[in-house]
């Protein structure tokens, strides 16, 4: 159990620290429909080079298309972005939020989130 506990902690540790050291691109980043108005909105705050990351884009591609119309889904690189790093009050990568219909957040999840647990959440949020 210790050991589990240990690694966990690392990877944590791990994700602050890479926040702390990314590249961040030219200009300011603009995220101003972020929860997405009068929609169901899951924000996941990731990096393309992160591997948990990489293991969630085909998911989040296919559920953004999955739900499209219903909810909106939407991938922010924070190593590109890292204002919206602050912004979210992301402290390790992958994390998943969500926001109801008024823009509310709902529920937050930290690590890889498993599509069914993604479309678990949205079920809970009354979204089909």
């Amino acid at each position: 159990m210790g050991v589990w506990k240990n690694r966990t902690l690392l990877v944590g540790i791990l994700g602050v620290l890479l926040l702390c050291h990314m590249d961040q691109e030219a200009g300011a980043s603009s995220f101003k429909d972020v929860p997405a108005q009068g929609m169901v909105t899951m924000v996941d705050l990731g990096a393309k080079a992160c591997i948990p990351c990489k293991m969630m884009t085909p998911i989040l591609e296919k559920l953004e298309k999955s739900y499209k119309g219903k909810a909106a889904i939407i991938f922010i690189d924070v190593w590109k972005h890292r204002d919206q790093a602050k912004k979210f009050g992301i402290r390790a990568i992958p994390t998943q939020i969500f926001y109801d219909k008024d823009g509310k957040e709902i529920y937050r999840h930290v690590g890889f989130m498993s599509e069914a647990a993604i479309i678990t959440q949205l079920q809970k949020m009354g979204v089909d």
